[in-house]
């Protein structure tokens, strides 16, 4: 398992928040709606569900804060279509 580690306005995996193997890049973590703006995985961990468990971190992080999120980055756009329990901190303009 990864040890996801949580830095400034991101997650990430890696030794340093500057030095990362891994992240996801939010955007407005203080207020009530995250965007997740960019997520990033290094060759070292292509294919072995970093990005996944970071946007799953994200979610966590969410309902804990009792925020919502809007998906910008492609990859986590898709997590959300693939993934309906991520619904409840999906934010919707209505």
């Amino acid at each position: 398992m990864f040890d996801i580690k949580k830095g400034l306005n991101k997650f990430y995996i890696g030794e340093t928040e500057e030095n990362t193997l891994a992240e996801v890049i939010l955007s407005d973590t203080s207020k009530d709606i995250i965007k997740i703006e960019h997520t990033f995985v290094g060759e070292k961990l292509k294919g072995k569900g970093a990005g996944k468990l970071l946007i799953r971190k994200v979610v966590d992080f969410a309902i804990e804060e009792n925020k919502k999120i809007i998906p910008v980055c492609v990859f986590a756009e898709k997590e959300f279509d693939k993934n309906k329990e991520y619904e409840s901190v999906l934010y919707k303009n209505d």
